[in-house]
């Protein structure tokens, strides 16, 4: 199974694909989709849309994560952030992709173990479970891999309980 995790933003989306080979994840390919700033946000949403679905035609995941918005702060940022995640899903749904959303306290659940874990210690373990020889950069990239094995994680645990309630 190919899974996308994808970090949303405007200015940085970050994203990463991995394959679920058995027990073992393997990183395909990550980075970021940048705009640039002072740029109209209309036109900076169209480049995530059209980013990510190049993206996707060209490594074909299974299914995509994205991570769900957490702001207790700045509106206008958050505003324009879940624009963003908006035009990101779509361009999923529209690819035929399932959606999978997790909010940061899961994620670092599934990662680290613990909720409220410190973003390096959830690069760090990103880095551990991938075998990379270091932390992705920009942080976005690690944390659009974070979600990805998540949702790799979370999947194998649904089917497992799908399974269950079959029999």
């Amino acid at each position: 199974m190919r899974i996308l995790g994808i970090d949303p933003g405007i200015a940085i989306v970050g994203f990463g694909f991995i394959d679920k080979q058995g027990h073992k994840l393997v990183p395909v390919q990550y980075g970021s989709i940048q705009t640039e700033a002072h740029t109209d946000d209309s036109l900076r949403l169209k480049q995530v849309y059209d980013a990510l679905v190049q993206l996707i035609d060209k490594y074909k995941p299974d299914a995509v994560a994205i991570e769900k918005l957490f702001f207790n702060r700045n509106v206008t940022t958050a505003m324009t952030v879940s624009q963003a995640r908006g035009v990101l899903i779509l361009a999923a749904v529209q690819q035929g992709l399932p959606v999978a959303e997790y909010t940061p306290l899961q994620v670092k659940q599934a990662i680290v173990g613990y909720g409220k874990a410190e973003k390096k210690q959830v690069q760090e373990m990103v880095k551990m479970f991938l075998h990379l020889s270091a932390v992705p950069k920009p942080d976005d990239v690690a944390d659009a891999l974070a979600v990805a094995i998540c949702h790799a994680h979370s999947s194998a645990l649904q089917s497992k309980l799908n399974g269950a309630t079959k029999r």
